[in-house]
């Protein structure tokens, strides 16, 4: 009988310490939103606040971050529409430290807008990266770009052979103070108008990066000028724009346009021999080195990253080969 007794003592003692194990488990389960599901590292959250998805490639941007972001684990990401206004920006970059994000990766609108609001984002401890288009000079931010000023060199060298002799062209320019936008606007003038004096510019306007701002403006410049022998655009959404205006005009179907970006609308206008050339900003590429700077920031392996990718020029001879990587990235709709 006393046998019996202590046997069944010593099976509620172990019953006992297997509901204990049990309970430990469940516990370390429910914290488990801040850590990884296979490893149990950490989650981190990262804000990723575009410039406005209206914009072409900043919804292309914005789409290539969210599936390279898939890859990472340990990375939350969430993504904002700043809608091409500074205020709706600024207030999202303080909502983004309010909320205690981990990280935030701003693509500006106005980059001088927006310096002082990823100021308060390295003052509150939180890790920064400014993309497409960097804002330079924030001590402790990190910054993913490309070269604006070779974006648009590309384009502008090849024009030189290209433009005709005493041409008239027109120029589209992105937001004054845009760090890209002023770079390539720059590129154009040492790299092509300063060689060739005898290029006349016939109309110049400020159209946002937009494809409809620059319509209206080339529709304006064909009532005035019987020829434009040229679209210089500092980006293929507006060059596109300028390109729609004139598509049903015999007088302009010789026109050439340039562009940045390399956007699948500007590689099918350019495949149809309406479009020039582009510089191609790879969104894809841009997403890769986003994700993998932020993460080796957030894991402590860097402290302060600066890169940049590649300024490939686009035209009619390689522009298949282009397309197809889109198509294979199902870009292309």
């Amino acid at each position: 009988m006393r046998k019996t007794w202590i046997t069944l003592v010593l099976m509620l003692l172990i019953l006992g310490l297997l509901a204990g194990c049990g309970n430990s488990n469940t516990s370390s389960s429910s914290n488990s939103g801040a850590q990884g599901s296979n490893s149990g590292e950490k989650v981190y959250k990262v804000a990723y606040i575009a410039r406005a998805q209206s914009d072409s490639f900043a919804a292309w941007l914005a789409n290539a971050v969210k599936e390279e972001a898939k890859k990472y684990p340990n990375i939350k990401l969430e993504v904002f529409d700043g809608q091409a206004s500074d205020d709706k920006e600024n207030s999202m970059i303080e909502n983004a430290i309010t909320n205690k994000f981990d990280l935030v990766i701003v693509q500006p609108n106005n980059g001088e807008a927006q310096r002082p609001y990823v100021e308060k984002v390295i003052k509150a401890g939180i890790y920064a990266i400014t993309t497409n288009a960097r804002i330079s000079g924030i001590e402790g931010a990190s910054t993913v770009d490309a070269d604006p000023y070779e974006q648009a060199g590309v384009n502008a060298r090849a024009a030189l052979e290209q433009i005709p002799q005493n041409a008239k062209v027109v120029v589209l320019n992105g937001p004054s103070g845009n760090f890209h936008a002023d770079k390539r606007r720059e590129s154009w003038q040492k790299e092509f108008f300063d060689k060739r004096p005898d290029v006349q510019i016939v109309g110049e306007q400020i159209a946002n990066w937009n494809k409809d701002e620059a319509m209206k403006y080339m529709e304006d410049w064909v009532q005035a000028n019987d020829t434009i022998d040229a679209v210089v655009s500092m980006n293929d959404n507006m060059a596109a724009g300028a390109i729609e205006a004139v598509k049903d005009n015999a007088k302009f179907s010789s026109m050439l346009a340039y562009g940045v970006d390399g956007t699948a609308e500007a590689f099918q206008l350019i495949k149809e021999g309406k479009m020039t050339s582009t510089c191609l900003q790879n969104a894809f590429e841009l997403a890769e080195k986003l994700l993998d700077t932020s993460n080796k920031l957030l894991t402590g392996a860097e402290k302060q990253i600066d890169t940049d990718i590649g300024n490939p020029l686009i035209a009619k001879d390689n522009v298949d080969e282009y397309i197809a990587l889109l198509e294979k990235a199902e870009a292309l709709k």
